[in-house]
């Protein structure tokens, strides 16, 4: 078999192992297990675009540049020693816009690790795991302020101080020799889209993106899809519960009554003219496929059935997207709340990009384009908008870039119909006993949940989180007065969200997350994370401020395992995320007393916290293989930590 470095792998299984369910090692260009077989792989279709012979996926690139860059240093080296002096290369012949030099030997196995040379330094290991964790799960390069970069080097730094020579804190960047793979069904989405992600990345300005998506290596054959039935009603039933009971509720965007009316209207009869329909059945295959995949995501059970449904929405995703720009903007947004969960698609930050400039084009962020529409058309657009806000802020502040939607451009309000209209209720019964939220009426009583006080809750929290990102990223208040002001103003602001969590939550056995109070304090403690930690505003900060930093971080790690426990923990790559820039900020905050350090990790829980962290990126690591990396990461510190728990 040939060496792993030198075999090109496909980012997904060929279509025999995928329908036989069995493990395909995706070597090209035939697997394994075709080859014993003695029958054709599919990855030999190149005609049909199903096996191809992609980039091994930004590592790969990343050790490219590397290898380029050392050579153009060599050759600089070379033309000053050279006995041609008057010889100028820049002028006397033309220079390749791109120079391609043949890559160093990379290993292109599923976990695509850099190719860097012996000799290079991993002092940087910290801020090159949140690169690598930020850029490979939702966009291109750049990570801006708020991604926590900066803060990431920062740590680094004071890492020092857990080196007995105060050197550098190198961490083992040794890849993982082991060949064993979770034996489970459960495949790798992050991995598996690498490579579509980078091809997607260089094909974002290219005007055939909506008409030509390159999802070739993850779509079933036509046929397979052309044959492609509803499931059995039960599991229909279940799929729609659970996408109404947790993503609808972060984000209402489907008109639920009138979907649920069309879907057992088309079950029923295969032949009723809205089954011709390309939106409605995008709509019908999408929330399936957010169902299996955000239910997927907290089981972490096997996506091939929330990837099949993707597929099959696709192939009404051209007729779609060109009834109407409402319709269109509807089909860029479940796009948008599938690929939180699942990455085969388009990257997160470019089709919530797309979608905030179409409704912006449309006009839904300004009151005069609201003149003269019925109630529930103002109600549903409105829904649209700020579930698109919602996204744009989540994604956005994630990654550091620059917010699509602007708050000052914004002059609508949320103003909930009383009551909403059918059939944009919220209402939903589950067979699992799930009960409804309790009425679809407005209230004056603060204890009263209405079916519409979850996503306003969660949009008042983005809307602080706009806040946060704003006043400390762009400061303008230069007196320390000021800046001790806005800190307060904002850290109040969090108070009081946390204080006004709608209640009671509605009673589940599912496990869908922000339907407990454990996901809104994880909330709580992750934004004041975010506000304490150094920033533009405050890039240093004085001993109150570590220790409520150290605090937040503690309690946010703390929450995330307390909805671990549960089953209730949504194991997405905005959650890794996050988790990861807890513990950093709790590393910064524990080693940021040096004179005070034996005494703080003796006193705190430091090491138990950081140690549930390892025990989250372990669960992690199943799913996301750059979690097995940062698991090692952590372990280390919490080595080094441990021994000043016993006086060290």
């Amino acid at each position: 078999m040939p060496s792993s470095s030198s075999t090109a792998r496909a980012s997904t299984s060929c279509r025999r192992c995928h329908r036989r369910k069995k493990r395909c090692d995706r070597t090209l260009p035939q697997c394994e297990t075709c080859i014993h077989a003695q029958v054709e792989c599919s990855f030999l279709d190149d005609d049909r675009q199903v096996g191809t012979y992609p980039i091994a996926g930004r590592r790969y690139v990343q050790g490219l540049e590397t290898r380029v860059k050392e050579l153009e240093k060599q050759l600089s080296v070379a033309l000053v020693s050279s006995p041609y002096p008057n010889l100028q290369p820049d002028h006397d012949f033309d220079q390749p816009i791109i120079n391609f030099a043949t890559p160093p030997d990379t290993d292109m196995s599923d976990t695509f690790p850099f190719a860097t040379p012996p000799s290079h330094s991993r002092s940087d290991f910290l801020v090159d795991e949140l690169k690598r964790l930020s850029l490979e799960a939702a966009a291109e390069r750049h990570l801006g302020s708020s991604s926590g970069l900066s803060f990431a080097k920062l740590t680094q730094a004071v890492l020092r101080r857990l080196s007995p020579d105060k050197a550098e804190f190198v961490f083992d960047d040794t890849p993982d020799e082991s060949t064993e793979q979770y034996d489970g069904p459960l495949s790798d989405p992050l991995l598996d889209a690498s490579t579509s992600l980078w091809e997607l990345n260089n094909s974002f300005s290219s005007p055939c993106l909506f008409n030509q998506l390159p999802l070739s290596h993850v779509m079933e054959d036509e046929t397979t899809l052309a044959d492609l039935q509803f499931p059995d009603r039960a599991h229909i039933e279940y799929l729609m519960e659970f996408y109404f009971a947790h993503s609808h509720t972060l984000y209402p965007i489907i008109r639920q009554t009138e979907f649920a009316s069309v879907i057992w209207r088309v079950y029923n009869n295969p032949q009723d003219h809205l089954a011709g329909s390309a939106l409605w059945m995008f709509r019908i295959w999408m929330v399936l496929a957010i169902g299996s995949t955000t239910h997927c995501s907290v089981t972490l059970g096997d996506e091939s059935e929330s990837v099949l449904y993707y597929n099959k929405a696709m192939v009404y995703f051209e007729d779609a997207l060109g009834l109407g720009d409402m319709a269109a903007l509807e089909v860029m947004m479940l796009q948008v709340s599938y690929s939180f969960f699942n990455q085969v698609g388009p990257n997160t930050f470019f089709l919530v990009g797309v979608a905030a400039r179409m409704a912006i084009g449309i006009g839904l962020h300004s009151s005069s384009s609201y003149a003269n529409l019925p109630s529930d058309v103002i109600e549903y657009r409105k829904r649209i908008f700020f579930s698109l806000y919602m996204m744009d802020r989540v994604v956005s502040i994630a990654l550091g870039r620059p917010f699509a939607i602007h708050d000052n451009d914004i002059d609508i309000e949320v103003t909930p119909t009383s009551p909403p209209h059918p059939k944009l209720s919220l209402h939903f019964k589950l067979t699992n006993n799930l009960q409804p939220f309790t009425d679809t009426t407005t209230t004056d009583d603060p204890t009263h949940t209405t079916d519409l006080s979850i996503p306003l809750h969660i949009l008042s929290l983005r809307r602080i989180a706009s806040e946060i990102t704003t006043a400390l990223h762009s400061p303008t208040n230069t007196s320390n007065q000021d800046r001790n002001k806005t800190l307060q103003t904002l850290h109040k602001k969090l108070l009081q969200w946390r204080r006004t969590m709608p209640f009671p939550l509605p009673p589940t056995p599912s496990p869908i997350p922000h339907l407990t109070s454990a996901w809104f304090d994880l909330n709580y403690y992750t934004h004041m994370t975010m506000l304490y930690r150094p920033s533009p505003l405050f890039p240093s900060l004085d001993e109150q401020k570590v220790k409520v930093l150290a605090t937040a971080a503690a309690m946010a790690i703390r929450q995330a395992m307390n909805l671990h426990r549960q089953g209730r923990f949504a194991y997405n790559w905005l959650n890794l995320l996050g988790v990861f820039q807890s513990a950093v900020a709790l590393m910064y905050a524990t080693l940021a007393r040096p004179d005070e350090l034996g005494v703080v990790v003796r006193e705190s829980k430091v090491v138990e916290d950081l140690g549930l962290v390892v025990e989250l990126l372990s669960v992690f690591g199943r799913k996301f293989g750059v979690a097995r990396r940062l698991e090692r990461i952590v372990g280390v510190v919490v080595g080094r930590l441990e021994g000043y728990c016993s006086g060290g």
